[in-house]
């Protein structure tokens, strides 16, 4: 753990449901390669129900079911409109989850007749349950254990390099027999195992705590430790517990927990690409390596061991925290490496904690934010601890709220429990992110689509007022209002009608005849439509003017047909008729744009400014949409 340093994220994925001539488009606000846009066409949906779970900021509704509320034809206009396309799709979810520390497993022992029902209550896939399907556990102790440990500990001054008196004995009377009872509720989770330090004896230059703070892994004894992770996941193989993948580092830039040991990029990409690849490779073993487990603000750190041309291949992705940086790290990893994986596997609450304060935090950065940046795993830290926040080592997490408190041999919930059921109970393993936009300043969101078809849309509500917004799919919508930081879980049945209108509420780019993207010119030139590639300037929002006509907003400010006398401008910080355009669609499924004067606007052959001034539209009047 590492003291927090929250940051607030900003993430928008905002795509076009209705021209599926595209092949290939990228997530506007993200610049994310590798969506899949689906080609079909199906009938008008049949007004599906739409069953609807919400928790508010005064817990006066926790996770509650409410009224379901049905689709209708799409009418009406809402500024805060939510356009989910389940025909554009992003990363597969593995799941969401917690922290099963050494700490959490001996309370679950403790609960006696009791421990049953807990674990059903957060593993069961059952509807009614959390249906956690993602587990990370530790290698040896965490600064959430009684006690300093690893599997291969011995007096000051010996080593064992064959790893001769390897045991995980510590393990057997808590973790593993928990371990094993939670397979037993749910067969298909997946487990992460991360190590909080090497054992003393393969470590140099250590701080304190018997040498289990601070400190480095010894070069001599890379092999030896890349031994200690194959007889690891075997141990465990043998216990009937299969690890899905492994860290080599907890927070490895961060010296000062207990246990702790740092290891450089440069460190991690050797140990990989020379001994624990190599290892595992010899020894047969399928777990995941997946790089770096520490804070959004250093980027850098996975970009340098997946840029390691030898390391990369033994590399399924990279995981990260968020005590310091932003979300968006997630997405500027993906998009230096859009075939290696992202997760995110660690953040805390501190007790005794604000509900409020912490649920809105964390449903808007980690289980709404840490998907939007193509994260496939979103888990809390962690999932038990006492009344006074233990077990925990000298110098651990001495107020780490678990997502239950054990007392005895009852528990109550607490925060996290709420962000993760929010999403985890209703977006099922193997699931896959769905096009949605979100709105910075009220609604965010995220959107998925499950094996069985079945859509999920998980709404916060940012603001300090209720928000009322519009959630549309295809040519069906409903609208729904949240109280002042509260989230919602909306789920329903059914396939995605053909969008027929404009893409309300979507940033979009137009590309004209030429091939070339029309711009807003910084919103002081007249635009053109002379660009190769499309920057900010490029994208436009689409917004519902009202009466059947939409509006386009670059960079905060409006497109102008300048009463059809003058080239076009971007430069109208509100709208008028003047600012309002009929969106039509053409056979090829290019659109064109009509101005208050009945005249279309045109991109002049792509050599002069933009006019609104053509009675009829040709070539030069249609533009192809997020080509």
């Amino acid at each position: 753990m590492e003291t927090k340093c929250y940051s607030k994220i900003l993430a928008a994925s905002l795509m076009l449901p209705v021209l599926l001539y595209c092949s290939c488009k990228k997530d506007v606000s993200k610049g994310g390669p590798n969506l899949h846009i689906e080609k079909i066409a199906v009938t008008r949906a049949a007004n599906e129900a739409v069953s609807i779970w919400e928790t508010t900021a005064d817990q006066t509704k926790l996770l509650a079911q409410q009224a379901s509320i049905n689709f209708a034809a799409d009418a009406g206009t809402n500024a805060t409109t939510i356009t989910v396309d389940e025909n554009t799709t992003y990363q597969t979810i593995d799941g969401f989850g917690y922290a099963l520390t050494g700490g959490s497993a001996s309370l679950i022992n403790g609960l006696g007749a009791n421990q049953a029902t807990f674990l059903t209550d957060i593993f069961s896939t059952a509807a009614g349950h959390v249906g956690s399907s993602f587990v990370r556990i530790t290698i040896g102790a965490s600064d959430l254990s009684a006690s300093d440990f690893t599997y291969d500990d011995l007096p000051a001054g010996q080593t064992d390099i064959p790893m001769a008196h390897f045991s995980i004995s510590q393990e057997m009377t808590d973790l593993v027999p928990v371990l094993k009872k939670i397979i037993a509720v749910n067969p298909s989770i997946k487990i992460l195992a991360t190590p909080w330090t090497a054992p003393v004896w393969m470590k140099m230059s250590t701080t304190g705590n018997g040498g289990f703070t601070g400190g480095s892994l010894n070069p001599l004894d890379y092999d030896a430790y890349a031994t200690y992770f194959v007889k690891y996941i075997q141990a465990m193989a043998a216990q009937g517990i299969p690890i899905y993948a492994i860290t080599p580092q907890n927070e490895p830039l961060n010296p000062s927990n207990n246990p702790a040991m740092t290891m450089q990029p440069n460190e991690e990409a050797n140990f990989i690409k020379n001994n624990l690849g190599p290892a595992f490779a010899a020894n047969g073993i399928t777990t995941k390596i997946i790089a770096y487990d520490h804070n959004c603000d250093m980027p850098s750190y996975p970009e340098a061991v997946l840029g390691d041309a030898s390391a990369n291949p033994y590399v399924d992705g990279s995981a990260f925290h968020l005590y310091a940086g932003d979300i968006s790290a997630l997405t500027t990893v993906h998009n230096a490496f859009p075939t290696k994986n992202v997760y995110f596997t660690e953040q805390f609450i501190g007790g005794p904690g604000n509900f409020a304060g912490d649920f809105s935090w964390h449903m808007n950065n980690l289980l709404i934010g840490a998907p939007r940046n193509w994260s496939r795993v979103v888990l809390e830290w962690n999932l038990a601890s006492d009344p006074n926040y233990n077990p925990h080592t000298s110098g651990g997490c001495s107020n780490c709220l678990g997502a239950v408190t054990i007392s005895g041999n009852s528990y109550t919930r607490n925060t996290a429990y709420y962000t993760v059921a929010h999403v985890s109970e209703f977006v099922k393993q193997g699931a896959v992110r769905i096009s949605s936009n979100t709105f910075s300043a009220s609604i965010q969101d995220v959107a998925f689509k499950n094996p069985d078809g079945t859509k999920v849309v998980v709404a916060l509500n940012t603001a300090t007022t209720s928000q009322s917004f519009k959630i549309k799919w295809g040519a069906e919508s409903f609208t729904y209002t949240l109280p002042a930081g509260a989230a919602a879980t909306f789920k329903w049945a059914g396939t995605q009608s053909t969008q027929t209108g404009p893409p309300i509420g979507q940033t979009i780019t137009l590309k004209g005849f030429n091939n070339d993207y029309v711009s807003g010119e910084d919103g002081t030139a007249a635009m053109t439509c002379t660009r190769t590639t499309p920057s900010t300037w490029e994208q436009f929002l689409v917004v519902d003017a009202g009466g059947g006509k939409v509006a386009l907003q670059s960079m905060g400010l409006y497109v102008s047909s300048e009463n059809g006398t003058m080239p076009i401008t971007c430069n109208r910080t509100t709208f008028g008729a003047w600012e309002e355009f009929t969106w039509g669609v053409n056979a090829d499924g290019t659109i064109t744009l009509q101005g208050n004067n009945g005249k279309f606007v045109s991109s002049e052959d792509g050599t002069m400014a933009m006019t609104c001034n053509r009675a009829t539209a040709s070539g030069w009047e249609s533009f192809g949409v997020n080509k």
